[in-house]
């Protein structure tokens, strides 16, 4: 059975929901601007940007996810450069990225849980898997194609994580080299 997209109102609801509480809660203040090509958001682990050209699904995304990756970064200098150079990696490599990923979306989940959006898991999980997959193309090929043809229903549930507490520090951003 075909997934239902959230619709448009849903979406815009969970936007303003999760924007002011990752400030509030969190400290990471949410900043919607023109973001340097070919980047649809950027963190540098003590706030987050999502283009404004986004559509509202994607901002919804990659708000929560490079929350996820805020936390991650705050939480390890390992972390801040699993990315860096990463061209044609090795599967053990390409593992490494994929738990990387897997646990910023696993905060992003858990993010959606503490903030009261309960509806979205499999969506989140489908996202996420179409991420990864447009992410470990890119990095095994170099060819970026679009997102959405890696798209794909009913992947596998997230287990959400528990969000340990951090610190929001300015590392560098993304646009300068730490992830694709």
């Amino acid at each position: 059975m075909k997934q239902m997209r959230p619709s448009d109102e849903r979406l815009r609801e969970v936007f303003d929901t999760l924007e002011p509480y990752i400030e509030r809660r969190y400290g990471v203040p949410v900043i919607i601007n023109d973001v340097p090509d070919p980047f649809t958001g950027d963190l540098d682990g003590s706030e987050i940007h999502v283009d404004y050209a986004n559509e509202l699904e994607t901002a919804v995304f990659i708000i929560a996810h490079l929350f996820g990756h805020t936390v991650q970064w705050n939480l390890s200098e390992y972390a801040r450069h699993i990315g860096d150079g990463v061209q044609n990696p090795s599967d053990e490599k390409l593992a490494e990225l994929e738990a990387y990923e897997r646990e910023a979306c696993s905060y992003s989940l858990q993010l959606f849980h503490d903030a009261g959006v309960a509806d979205l898991d499999q969506w989140v999980a489908d996202f996420a898997a179409c991420d990864w997959a447009y992410l470990k193309h890119f990095y095994k090929t170099g060819e970026k194609r679009p997102f959405r043809s890696f798209w794909k229903d009913g992947q596998p549930p997230l287990e959400p994580r528990m969000i340990p507490d951090f610190h929001p520090t300015r590392w560098l951003s993304r646009w300068q080299g730490i992830v694709v």
